[in-house]
């Protein structure tokens, strides 16, 4: 699932050991982002769309 901090929140990601970045990331479905997502500490949101590749007119 890919999500995103809640504004203004710093949250560790414990397979990383970093902090989730404001732009989100991919983070597995797992009890620990559930229990995030449960809290509030993190929105579950689409990822942000890939850049078309340049030159692709198919």
């Amino acid at each position: 699932m890919y999500v995103i901090p809640a504004e203004d929140l710093k949250v560790p990601d414990p397979v990383l050991r970093d902090h989730l970045p404001a732009e989100g990331r991919e983070v597995p479905r797992d009890a620990y982002w559930m229990r995030r997502l449960r809290d509030g500490d993190v929105i579950e949101t689409l990822p942000p769309a890939a850049p078309a590749a340049e030159g692709s007119d198919s």
